[in-house]
């Protein structure tokens, strides 16, 4: 059940929306007013909030959206508006709307972005930062240390990297390495997989420090502490 915030003040359109999600089981609030709607938007926990872009009074729909982001709060929004021109739409996303829906619309299409926005900020985010033992990757900010030193790498061979950092202590093939970091959906049967692993290795595993990046024979790489390890995943990969 999600708990919808829906902020309009035509109340034929309100009626419409709120009718067909509490059809659906879902709990909603409908206001008219955007001093109240303001205080219910900050006041309570909301899974989404549908905000009409044209309100009555001095306060419209981006006004509350940028008070909600002020707020530090990130409830999903979907922005309702007649203004369909591109500019509107990228006024009501840069304001801190999720998704921008012209009127008219149809309801199961607002319902659907509805359930694709909640679905995406239920979705656990993915890490920032990636370590294996002193090896440490900062994905933000695209920087990479080994044991408190800092490593330069070329765009590619900081793809390759975190894709490796990703999924540590497996077998990653050729083919998985290539659809990842080149998107090759086929072999081009050169040894530019080779060559990338090459100066990596010569990058992290270099100036006498455990080796992470280990070589499958026969099968791909694995990035892991320790090689017995690596050559026993390797092992099982092979069979």
């Amino acid at each position: 059940m999600w708990r919808c915030l829906i902020v309009e003040d035509d109340a034929v359109n309100a009626d419409y929306i709120a009718q067909g999600l509490r059809e659906g089981g879902h709990h909603v609030t409908v206001s008219a007013d955007p001093a109240a709607a303001l205080e219910l938007a900050t006041g309570r926990p909301w899974d989404v909030m549908v905000l009409d872009r044209m309100l009555p009074g001095d306060v419209d729909g981006l006004s509350i959206l940028g008070a909600l982001r002020a707020a530090g709060l990130e409830t999903p929004v979907i922005v309702l508006s007649a203004l369909a021109a591109l500019d509107e739409r990228v006024k009501g996303l840069k304001a801190g709307g999720d998704d921008y829906l012209a009127k008219p619309f149809a309801l199961p299409e607002l319902t659907a972005r509805i359930e694709a926005l909640i679905r995406r900020a239920q979705s656990p985010a993915a890490p920032s930062r990636l370590a294996i033992s002193d090896l440490h990757v900062d994905l933000l900010n695209h920087r990479v240390q080994r044991g408190g030193r800092t490593i330069a790498l070329q765009p590619r061979e900081f793809r390759l990297l975190a894709y490796m950092m990703a999924n540590p202590r497996q077998v990653l093939t050729r083919t998985m390495l290539l659809e990842a970091v080149w998107n090759y959906r086929f072999d081009p049967q050169t040894n530019v997989i080779d060559v990338h692993i090459s100066r990596l290795r010569q990058k992290i595993d270099g100036g006498g420090v455990p080796p992470l990046i280990h070589t499958v024979r026969g099968v791909g790489y694995v990035l892991a502490e320790d090689g017995a390890a690596a050559a026993k995943a390797g092992a099982s990969a092979a069979n």
